[in-house]
């Protein structure tokens, strides 16, 4: 019988009393959280690692806790896993509250450099090399109004309708590079999730988290999520494009192939692009207006840093990836070319790198898969969108444009340039001549504390137990992000708590 023909197997009445407590049970705060995947380069041929290694406990030297299938919550409190033929690692879930954004984008950068060093690890054993290839990001935000106060004009997937109209501009400026091919939004059952390219740099990486933060969780709070408000506020989108189907999921993706011409090869400073409201804009200023309309959201999850970075990003005083002539090479390799506490060399050197001569043999590709898809969007005619220039008139070898706007992106750069990560606290204090150098980092994280989610994820895997009257529990694994499973030592019973209840009992736990 085909696996389509298979019956299901019927619940046991533990298994079905499992099930309706794991879906009542909520957090009570709203959260974040974020995930990244990666291709992986064995000896460098790309592989399927699930198939290779069956289990990342295969590659990593450390306790893990289980959480199901191939997922394994690791030390760093996050979790790593094998999805859909790459290594996918994902935080736990941190607590919306200032400074959030970048708890969340520290804590993923944690994740990745724990497995990345436990794969050096294992080459050092086995003689083999393994290349870690950036693919996507994905952002993840509680969307908690109840089904039963969700109406037709205002729900998750009217949300993410909206979402997939306003957010792809702004994002793809802050956190997309040349070759980047689309923005998403999936709408996911108690929560939004917006899909894009991972971004290399931690700084740009937390701008963009920030940024995403804020305007999701202002829409979310709107009394209705109809489209036709956007013609009636200041929040300008490019005429005429419609997001199409999500490749993966329910949701929508807006692709390079949607626009008149494609948004991340083009000159972002030029004002070639008609909004909703017939006038002409960069795509920076549409950007930057899209963001300053949700500047207090914005604000309210953000940390000084990332806010300042994101709005120079926007304005022209600090680089955007999209003003490179080439995707940054530190995709290629990530927790070696790009780790938190870094700024990748394209940034930090931005006018040296733009001194050599780009390949463009991308820009050829992009034109011909436009070509490819023009039929079915009827992108084939010159007059698609008034005053922007057509498809067939674009350059399939064209190199970046320099930008329009004067700006000063070695002095912005420079103040983010130097890491404070080398040295303790401790050291820097005790230098001399700390008071007459300028130390900057690429994100200061020396005042971020971690959320109180965070905190119990850490209790949960640092190999401690739990004290409950007078019996001792210890975590054996994972339900979800909600939920952990204890086993009781006196007897072997198990019992379940949500993070919630252990976030009471954070002073009940023994080494």
């Amino acid at each position: 019988m085909s696996e389509k023909g298979k019956k299901e197997r019927p619940l046991s009445e533990r298994e079905r009393r499992l099930r309706r407590r794991l879906e009542r049970d909520t957090l009570r705060m709203p959260v974040i959280g974020m995930e990244s995947e990666f291709n992986v380069w064995l000896d460098e041929v790309e592989i399927n690692p699930e198939p290779y290694w069956k289990h990342p406990k295969a590659f990593i030297d450390a306790p893990l806790l289980h959480r199901e299938k191939t997922s394994s919550h690791i030390p760093t409190g996050g979790a790593v896993y094998f999805d859909r033929g790459v290594i996918e690692v994902v935080t736990p879930v941190i607590e919306l509250a200032p400074q959030a954004t970048a708890r969340m984008v520290r804590n993923l950068w944690e994740q990745i450099q724990f497995v990345r060093d436990q794969l050096t690890n294992w080459e050092q054993k086995t003689g083999h090399t393994v290349r870690l290839k950036a693919y996507s990001s994905h952002y993840n935000i509680t969307y908690e109004v109840p089904k039963s106060k969700q109406t037709a004009s205002r729900n998750e997937k009217k949300l993410a309708w909206l979402l997939a109209h306003v957010l792809p501009v702004p994002m793809m400026l802050v956190g997309a590079n040349r070759r980047s091919t689309g923005i998403g939004v999936r709408p996911r059952g108690g929560r939004i999730e917006v899909t894009s390219d991972f971004t290399p740099d931690p700084g740009l990486m937390v701008a963009t988290a920030t940024l995403v933060v804020g305007i999701v969780r202002d829409l979310i709070s709107w009394p209705s999520y109809d489209l036709s408000l956007l013609r009636d506020l200041p929040i300008p989108i490019i005429d005429g494009v419609t997001p199409g189907k999500h490749t993966t999921r329910k949701g929508w993706l807006t692709k390079d192939f949607h626009y008149p011409q494609s948004p991340f090869t083009s000159n972002i400073d030029a004002p070639i692009w008609t909004t909703q409201f017939g006038d002409k804009r960069s795509l920076r200023q549409i950007g930057r207006d899209t963001a300053w309309f949700f500047r207090h959201s914005i604000r309210r999850y953000s940390d000084p840093f990332s806010f300042r970075l994101l709005f120079a990003v926007l304005e022209g005083r600090a680089t955007s990836m999209l003003e490179l002539d080439d995707r940054p090479k530190a995709y290629e390799d990530v927790g070696r070319l790009c780790r938190w506490g870094m700024v990748i060399d394209e940034l930090r050197n931005f006018d040296a790198f733009q001194e050599h001569a780009p390949s463009l043999e991308y820009m050829e590709e992009r034109h011909r898969a436009r070509l490819a898809e023009a039929p079915q969007l009827d992108l084939k005619s010159p007059g698609v969108q008034p005053g922007v220039q057509p498809l067939v008139a674009i350059a399939p070898a064209q190199p970046a444009q320099r930008s329009a706007v004067p700006r000063v992106p070695p002095l912005y750069l420079d103040r983010r340039g130097m890491s404070l990560l080398e040295n303790s606290a401790r050291e820097r204090r005790k230098r001399p001549d700390r008071r007459r150098k300028q130390f900057t980092v690429p994100f200061p994280d020396r005042r971020l504390t971690r959320s109180a989610y965070e905190q119990v994820f850490l209790k949960l895997v640092s190999g401690g137990r739990l004290r409950v009257g007078n019996d001792l529990y210890t975590p054996v694994g994972m339900k979800g992000w909600y939920h952990a499973i204890f086993r009781r030592e006196s007897d072997g019973s198990e019992k379940l708590l949500t993070i919630d209840q252990l976030l009471r009992k954070m002073n009940d736990w023994t080494s």
